[in-house]
């Protein structure tokens, strides 16, 4: 089995060269030519045909956008998502903390899976959490009810009744909200990330894998006698990095085309 993972996209605007470069990444991972980003010593230099696409959460910046009523700027990376879906790769989405009710639209309309927090994957014999990471520190109060407050149906009503332009631009605002509150050091942030997966570990999964910090990272644990694996995805706005994962392992790598 092989997959692919990344997160924090944040794409806003076509035009921007990291959009265009993760639609190049697509399009290399539908053709299976990521084979030069990967560790030749490790797996061979055949084409990988990828069984699944994981992005968990923060794919878009903002996501407030209707089945009946898309953004624009966000269609070409709906379409390369069609696309890898006819090309037989499994699409999973995990929504983060930029991206709210997309269940309505890529579930519903076009068919992929879609999760509002956590994703629990089995990788060949692997158990493995995959989700955003905003939700890890239960400290942070003020974001937790800020993102309680937009994911309500109250909320997700109100917004269908306003002029989808209009929600693009208040889309916007709360992008800045979201990162005003979930700012913090990045260290002490991936810190309490290692020991939500420690906590995990103890629940018999094999790995987890998280986005939001934006630092990429890949650390192996040994617990009694059986390897754990936790990963932070990084981005695709200074790191452009992805997880790769083949029969059993996984790889941290930067997409260079």
């Amino acid at each position: 089995m092989k997959a692919i993972f990344i997160s924090d996209a944040h794409l806003r605007k076509y035009s921007d060269d990291r959009y265009k470069k993760l639609m190049d990444f697509f399009d290399a991972v539908k053709k299976g030519n990521i084979t030069s980003q990967i560790n030749h010593n490790v797996t061979d230099s055949s084409p990988k045909s990828i069984n699944d696409l994981y992005i968990a959460g923060d794919l878009f910046d903002f996501w407030f956008c209707r089945k009946e009523k898309i953004n624009p700027e966000f269609k070409p990376a709906i379409n390369k998502l069609i696309e890898l879906k006819e090309a037989g790769i499994n699409i999973h989405l995990s929504e983060g903390n930029h991206d709210f009710f997309m269940g309505e639209y890529f579930s519903d309309v076009l068919g992929m899976e879609v999760f509002e927090e956590m994703i629990n994957a089995k990788l060949d014999n692997l158990n493995v959490l995959i989700a955003h990471g905003d939700t890890t520190d239960g400290a942070n109060i003020r974001y937790l009810l800020f993102r309680k407050a937009l994911r309500s149906r109250t909320f997700y009503n109100i917004q269908r009744l306003i002029p989808a332009p209009i929600s693009w631009t208040l889309a916007a605002l709360a992008s800045s909200t979201s990162k005003e509150l979930t700012v913090e050091d990045v260290d002490a942030l991936v810190k309490k990330m290692a020991s939500f997966a420690l906590a995990r570990f103890q629940e018999n999964y094999d790995a987890v894998i998280l986005g939001h910090c934006h630092v990429p990272s890949l650390h192996n644990y040994t617990i009694e006698e059986k390897k754990k694996t936790f990963v932070t995805l990084g981005d695709w706005i200074n790191y452009y990095s992805f997880l790769y994962y083949e029969d059993g392992n996984f790889f941290l790598r930067y997409y260079r085309p």
